[in-house]
């Protein structure tokens, strides 16, 4: 048998080097569903407008709402009764709620007892969101001495 036999042909493709990037994407689309999902959940919380460190003065008819809230944690209104009398928390969101319809515009302020607990400020402050209000300021006095120079440390905020 002369040259009868099956010789092996030489391919013509080549390899190719190129990468399967439609696992990738479908990676991608998962990851992008589940922080669409999550981001909402992370931004719970109340919003709040701090205060400038330089403040203009309020005009004679810019009268601000004030929630104080004193050392035992007893929320008072300067509106509306009997101002050193405690108030419930539903009392206090109708108060505030009948303020805001007849002046929408008003400055809602919290004056806190710098020994009350943290909570109840953060209800107060939930308290005021439920009633209406847009924006909450913070009622704090000036420092009596001066804050220490900075040394160079870098301070964890």
């Amino acid at each position: 048998m002369a040259g009868g036999g099956f010789a092996p042909k030489k391919s013509k493709r080549r390899l190719t080097a190129e990468m399967n990037v439609v696992p990738y994407i479908d990676v991608m689309l998962v990851l992008l569903v589940i922080f669409m999902v999550t981001a909402p959940l992370l931004t719970q919380g109340i919003d709040v407008e701090l205060p400038q460190a330089s403040a203009e003065t309020l005009s004679a008819d810019d009268e601000p709402l004030t929630l104080f809230v004193d050392a035992k944690g007893d929320y008072f209104l300067d509106a509306g009764g009997d101002a050193k009398k405690p108030l419930a928390d539903q009392i206090v969101i109708d108060r505030v709620s009948a303020i805001l319809r007849n002046k929408p515009e008003t400055l809602v302020l919290i004056r806190a007892d710098k020994a009350v607990k943290y909570d109840r400020v953060a209800n107060g402050m939930s308290l005021l969101q439920a009633a209406g209000a847009a924006k909450i300021g913070f009622v704090t006095d000036a420092p009596t001495t001066p804050r220490p120079a900075n040394t160079g440390k870098r301070e964890r905020g």
